[in-house]
């Protein structure tokens, strides 16, 4: 069942988008649903399915699998008590770190990297990209927290404790979301697929993350396009520091719409 270049030929290719897609699928039931079991289910089956179909597969799936089974077995709501975050952070962690370990140590592989410094200047267009962030995200985010009041998923930052801590999560986050969904899943997807494919289905997993956090109601009509372009916008530049900058300046105009949303009369520089 391959092309005459050695290939798998697209039935191949169709029958592998079935393991990938109940990974994605386990991703919308245990964070967007909460339906655990279903979510354990279709996480099994997945890996099943990949086994059965291609070995390769089985082992980049398996990857993503167990990344998302860790991050699974912890709360993911805005906790900012010093015990959440910390067994959150160990979480997030060993998701991003033990698929690096596992690919680079066990399959002496280096599909999975975190390229920072590639060398290359950001061309003009990247730079106004970010000045165009900046823009949506004073827009978008104090409407669509304050309308919504999706705000009150996270906490109150009057305390000066909990505004560090908050700021601290929510950038924390922000950068994970770049390593695990990005440079981990959409690198390993597209080993086996097309890039619109293998973005798609890390856009998926990367947006039901985010309803767990907190991103909720219409929220995904917002972080679907913006996973989305990220997995886009790390295709074009292969840079970690370009998404990871774009994340951070979203995420900088997040924290201050959230701080504002809870607080009317602090930082009225938002037309909501």
């Amino acid at each position: 069942m391959t092309s005459t270049l050695g290939e798998p030929s697209r039935s191949v290719r169709s029958w592998k988008l079935l393991p990938a897609g109940l990974i994605a699928l386990c991703a919308v039931l245990l964070f967007a649903v909460g339906n655990d079991v279903a979510g354990y289910a279709s996480l099994a089956a997945g890996v099943v399915a990949a086994a059965l179909i291609d070995r390769e597969l089985l082992r980049d799936l398996s990857l993503i699998a167990g990344g998302l089974l860790i991050i699974s077995i912890v709360p993911l709501h805005a906790d900012l008590s010093l015990q959440h975050m910390a067994l959150m952070g160990t979480a997030l962690t060993l998701a991003v770190l033990l698929p690096w370990l596992i690919s680079r140590f066990v399959y002496r592989e280096r599909i999975i990297r975190f390229p920072v410094n590639t060398g290359r200047p950001w061309p003009l267009v990247a730079k106004l990209y970010l000045v165009g962030i900046i823009g949506l995200a004073y827009l978008i985010l104090p409407f669509y927290l304050i309308n919504t009041g999706v705000y009150h998923n996270w906490p109150d930052a009057s305390d000066p404790v909990i505004f560090v801590r908050l700021f601290l999560g929510v950038n924390a986050v922000g950068i994970w979301d770049e390593l695990f969904f990005i440079c981990t899943s959409f690198a390993l997807l597209r080993r086996h697929f097309p890039d619109w494919t293998a973005n798609t289905l890390q856009a998926v997993m990367f947006t039901s993350f985010l309803w767990e956090i907190g991103y909720q109601t219409w929220g995904p009509l917002m972080t679907f396009p913006f996973a989305l372009l990220q997995g886009y916008t790390f295709k074009l530049t292969k840079s970690l520091s370009y998404v990871v900058s774009v994340h951070l300046i979203f995420d900088f105009v997040l924290f201050l719409a959230l701080v504002h949303a809870h607080n009317r009369q602090w930082l009225p520089i938002f037309l909501y």
